[in-house]
């Protein structure tokens, strides 16, 4: 140190010696900061999995909550099955899962059995054709008609002499259930094709003339024409306003209400709730629930 105190004097030593004494302090706490977070005495990082099953409409919208939840929180991996909303309730009940994605209402049965309805948002149902049909608009009448086999050929709603190929959800659907529930045709559809998912739907569609479909409209892309309901184009600013009429809610089920859930499924629906979660909902959906569950 007779170097540092070299062309200074007395008080000029005593300040490079503060310094040291102080640096040396900052090192210190700083060491015992590190240490305790390492060994687990600071605030804890979340970690774990969080295993989500079910609706394969909600794969756009799960998938991007899922990716800037784990970017914000890399200790934790979520994990989404796209198994259908049925199949997705089943294993939350089961337990191999912790949160049943649902793109219906619970059903009794299910609520029961325990299940709790988490709200996230609300998306309309799209009703779509190949391109090449002119038909712009159907009433909520006409389509319950087509759907339920008493119209079935596309000149009696103002298009040409086609049969109407009926193109549907797979049993146990929470889309297909939305949409039956909607027309009042509770297991009364009559499909000439099931699909299992929304982009078989949109496949089946936009090649087959003459077929009509419905999905859920965040899924929707160019290959098919979305009809007009009663007047009202399928978007999500008609959907939130009550003027399309076909729609179907986005739910996180479940077993039991928030306190039951574990920390890190609290923390997701936190996330979810969040401005930051509702914002990717808006971004995915036009609109969400403005942070709150219902």
């Amino acid at each position: 140190m007779e170097q540092l105190r070299s062309g200074a004097g007395d008080g000029a030593g005593k300040v490079v010696w503060r310094w040291i004494v102080l640096l040396g302090m900052a090192a210190f706490f700083l060491g015992i900061t590190g240490s305790r977070r390492t060994h687990g005495e600071g605030p804890p990082e979340l970690e774990g999995t969080i295993r989500m099953a079910g609706s394969t409409s909600m794969e756009k919208l799960a998938g991007a909550l899922a990716e800037v939840f784990m970017e914000e929180h890399p200790g934790v991996t979520v994990t989404i099955e796209f198994i259908g909303s049925s199949a997705g309730a089943e294993a939350v009940m089961k337990g191999s899962a912790d949160i049943a994605n649902l793109s219906r209402s619970i059903s009794p049965e299910e609520a029961a059995a325990g299940m709790v309805e988490n709200k996230v948002a609300v998306c309309g149902i799209a009703v779509c054709v190949d391109p090449s049909n002119p038909v712009q608009n159907l009433t909520k009448g006409q389509l319950a008609d087509i759907y339920g086999g008493r119209i079935t050929r596309w000149k009696d709603v103002g298009g040409e002499d086609l049969p109407i190929v009926v193109v549907g959800r797979e049993a146990g659907s929470g889309t297909r259930e939305a949409f039956e529930e909607s027309l009042d045709l509770e297991d009364g559809c009559v499909h000439a094709n099931e699909m299992d998912s929304a982009g078989a739907v949109m496949a089946r569609v936009s090649r087959t003339p003459g077929a009509i479909g419905y999905l859920s409209l965040d899924t929707a892309n160019d290959t098919v024409r979305l009809l007009s309901l009663d007047g009202a184009k399928a978007t999500g600013e008609n959907v939130r306003e009550g003027k399309y009429g076909l729609a179907s809610p986005y739910i996180m089920a479940t077993k039991g209400d928030m306190s039951a859930q574990s920390a890190l499924v609290r923390e997701w629906f936190r996330f979810v709730y969040s401005p930051e979660g509702q914002k990717i909902v808006e971004r995915m959906l036009d609109f969400g629930m403005n942070g709150k569950g219902g």
